[in-house]
């Protein structure tokens, strides 16, 4: 448990359970789970665990996938599947949960670090730990796919996401004024350094995300979302105009002070707005396809990064001085990841790199860093391939839809997922709320794809009521240009 967290951390983490049974009692499972996972990313605390022997801590991103699982295998409806019939998606699933296995085989050597530190081979027991905690976080993939695969899905999930930024920013709003304390006033400790959370002259929020960059990127993808409401003429909440929610956020957006949220926002929002969808689809396209080939341009040194640190300097010094930091850190956790490049050198900071006195001389800032470093392409494959699946399924099956507002919804789906996947670049904010949008994306692409196949044909434009794809329901305006 964390140190120095107070009661109410480990009763919230209690009482979450009960929190989702209330949601799956009352509403969907489809917008249960998402309410689950998504409000447990705003309000749990961040870095409190209850730990047992043999298994996985429970903790912020454990418990409500967890009980998302459970509450959908024990209520009298549709059963999840975790598998459906074999194909790439399966065969990445699997990937995901025996790579552990062959990492921990292949590193049951101990490391010496001069004679000061011995890291410790990586066993069975660590490799069962790391499938375990594997099948965990891919829950909400698993029930997005299965749960949140309807004609109206996407859309839901773009309201939900308007909603819950709408009522976060009342205590987003209040950290700006008076600095991120709620989660030291609530449970009892800072999640994070709070100079990191200083910006500007003024403080940038992050509530009980953990850090402002987290929430930061969270209110980027609110905006986003109501961007697309705005498009169909959608209602995100009761009465409230779509275009004063978008302005709003993006106000807020602003005041998060965190530059890389700020310039998603700028290229995704006039996409999300204007352009056609499959547009938006290629885009979502090249994102993954960066990220995917990410270490491989970093392996050969094909990423220029002397204009990126040029185009940095030109906005900021400490910004420009920041990225040489952490892409310093990137070559030499590279070459150490070089060693063992196929599966990696497993858990416990094997993957790090120690000065001769044992002080570990590394920061880890992405996620394909500490995937490849720990699971090596082995892993990163699993995990980002199967994270970036659904972006290639919707962009393959956009051509089935026929309803305007739904290939809409698809394509701000597609740009907030693959968004998602490239902050795992600079950053390593792999939460649950990823994996379900991930799955909820592949879940569409599959359902319009088994649809169209069930037909016999391929549908083509001006079919008329025959078509592939819902209308979005009344409230919703024509024109969505």
């Amino acid at each position: 448990m964390q140190q120095h967290s107070n009661w109410l951390a480990t009763i919230a983490l209690v009482l979450w359970p009960v929190v989702s049974i209330c949601l799956y009692r009352t509403l969907s499972l489809g917008q249960a789970t998402l309410w689950t996972i998504l409000a447990a990313q705003l309000l749990l605390p961040v870095g409190t665990a209850i730990k047992f022997q043999m298994v996985p801590q429970f903790d912020k991103n454990s418990i409500p996938c967890l009980c998302a699982l459970i509450a959908c295998l024990i209520l009298p409806r549709q059963r999840p599947k975790l598998f459906k019939s074999l194909g790439l998606t399966e065969v990445l699933i699997v990937m995901n949960l025996i790579g552990p296995f062959i990492t921990s085989e292949l590193n049951g050597d101990n490391i010496y670090i001069g004679d000061a530190l011995v890291l410790p081979g990586v066993g069975i027991y660590d490799a069962i730990s790391a499938s375990e905690a594997a099948f965990i976080i891919l829950i909400p993939f698993f029930l997005g796919r299965q749960y949140l695969s309807g004609p109206l899905d996407s859309l839901k999930v773009l309201q939900a996401l308007v909603v819950a930024g709408l009522v976060y920013s009342l205590p987003m709003l209040f950290e700006v004024r008076f600095s991120p304390q709620l989660h030291y006033w609530f449970y009892g400790y800072y999640p994070s350094e709070f100079l990191q959370n200083m910006r500007d002259g003024g403080f940038r929020p992050m509530v009980f995300m953990g850090h402002g960059l987290l929430a930061a990127f969270f209110v980027m993808t609110t905006v986003v979302a109501a961007a697309a409401l705005w498009r169909l003429r959608a209602i995100p909440w009761k009465s409230l105009p779509p275009a004063g929610a978008t302005f709003y956020l993006a106000g807020i957006l602003v005041l998060c002070k965190t530059l890389g949220a700020l310039v998603y926002a700028v290229a995704l929002v006039p996409l999300v707005r204007f352009a056609k969808p499959r547009l938006q689809v290629r885009v979502a396209l090249v994102l993954v396809i960066l990220a995917l080939a990410y270490p491989t341009l970093r392996s050969f040194d094909l990423v220029p990064t002397s204009a990126i640190l040029g185009a940095a300097s030109f906005i900021s010094s400490q910004r420009a001085e920041s990225l040489r930091f952490r892409l310093n850190n990137e070559d030499r956790l590279l070459e150490r990841a070089s060693q063992r490049f196929t599966f990696g050198w497993g858990r416990y900071g094997r993957s790090r790199v120690y000065a001769e006195w044992g002080q570990d001389m590394s920061t880890t800032d992405g996620r394909w860093i500490i995937t490849l470093g720990t699971f090596g392409v082995f892993g990163f494959i699993a995990e980002f391939g199967l994270l970036s699946i659904g972006v290639f399924r919707a962009a393959t099956s956009l051509r089935f839809v026929q309803s305007n507002s739904e290939r809409l919804c698809l394509g701000a789906l597609s740009l907030i997922v693959a968004i998602n996947i490239f902050d795992l670049l600079p950053n390593s904010g792999l939460m649950p709320w990823t994996w379900l949008l991930s799955g909820a994306l592949l879940g569409r692409a599959e359902a319009l794809r088994a649809l169209a196949y069930q037909k016999g044909r391929e549908p083509r434009s001006g079919q008329g009521p025959s078509a592939i794809g819902s209308p979005i329901p009344t409230g919703i305006g024509r024109n969505y240009g």
